[in-house]
Order: structure tokens, then C-alpha cells, then sequence
């Protein structure tokens, strides 16, 4: 009896940009419509996977890694707005001070009442008790230490390249 197989049209493809940035994983559906229309080429590298899917007037062999061949050039990506979602999501809901994950406010690290803005590299999540010890102060004053440096998010594209990375170098044991 043979081990049941995944449906081919239920698998995943890689998209890269005409750069070779990894930028998406795509059903196959989508990467067929992609081949056949020309707005993609299939890669082979060595350990690419490929199945082949079959129509009465054509046969494909699908790559898990294609190609988009089209002139549009990268698209442009500007940081979301500062918002207390987008800071909590950046600080992964947890204080920047202590490590709290509960009540949870914005603070400024330099305090907009001392020239601080409210932009990302000035803005962290910081749990109440914290955020009332720092109060109207800078940090030296406190003597409070961020856990992490302050940046604005990066581009989904370049997140999901950095993923696909890490994910293709061999495991060490």
C-alpha cells in the first residue's frame, strides 16, 4: 500500500524577483498562471523539487523555485506610520525596560516635553510601572537600559528573504 502523496496542486512555490530576492511562497496555482503567462522562468537549483502537472493540451513541470521576468522595477516601500499596533508588533508586545508582557503603554525615550519625536527610533512599549518610573526623564537619569535597539520595520520582502535564508543552510547536530 503506498503512503498517501500531498495533492501536487496543494504545494508551494517560491517566488524570487528578477534579482534573485526571495520575496513570497505562492500555491502553485498562482505559479502556474505565472509560468504560462511568461511573467515567470522556472530555477533549478540542486535540491529543487519539481512536479509535473499535466493538462489535455500541455504538460508543465512546475519548480518549487521560479523567477519573475517582467520589467517592473522593485517596488518601493515606505515604513508603516507610527502606531501603538505597529510599536507593540515591532517590540514583540513585551516592555522594552523590564521584559513585562502586561500593561502595556507607549513611552518616549526622549520625552517629546524635551525635544524627543514621535518617531520609531524614539518610541518603545513599556509596561505602566515602568513607564511612571521614567516618567518626564532620559534614560541616564534612570538609569534604565533599553533591551533592544530601536528601528523601524523592515520590508516584508526583505523579512521573508532573511526567513527563506536561515532556513536553507544545512542544521548543524
Amino acid at each position: 500500500m503506498q503512503a498517501q502523496q500531498l495533492p501536487i496542486l496543494q504545494n508551494q512555490v517560491v517566488v524570487f524577483s528578477k534579482n534573485y530576492l526571495p520575496l513570497a511562497r505562492i500555491n502553485i496555482k498562482r505559479a502556474i498562471v505565472l509560468l504560462v503567462t511568461g511573467q515567470a522562468e522556472s530555477l533549478e537549483f540542486s535540491s529543487t523539487q519539481q512536479w509535473e502537472v499535466r493538462s489535455p493540451s500541455i504538460v508543465l513541470q512546475i519548480s518549487e523555485h521560479i523567477r519573475l521576468t517582467g520589467g517592473n522595477p522593485e517596488r518601493h516601500w515606505k515604513a508603516p506610520l507610527v502606531s501603538r499596533r505597529e510599536v507593540f508588533r515591532r517590540d514583540n508586545h513585551t516592555c522594552q525596560y523590564c521584559g513585562n508582557t502586561k500593561r502595556l503603554t507607549l513611552d518616549h525615550v526622549i520625552p517629546r516635553s524635551k525635544g524627543g519625536t514621535h518617531t520609531w527610533d524614539n518610541i518603545v512599549t513599556a509596561c505602566e510601572p515602568c513607564n511612571l518610573a521614567k516618567s518626564d526623564r532620559l534614560l541616564h537619569e534612570t538609569g534604565m537600559v533599553l533591551k533592544s535597539k530601536l528601528k523601524a520595520p523592515i520590508h516584508p520582502a526583505v523579512a521573508f528573504a532573511e526567513q527563506f535564508w536561515k532556513a536553507q543552510q544545512p542544521q548543524s547536530d
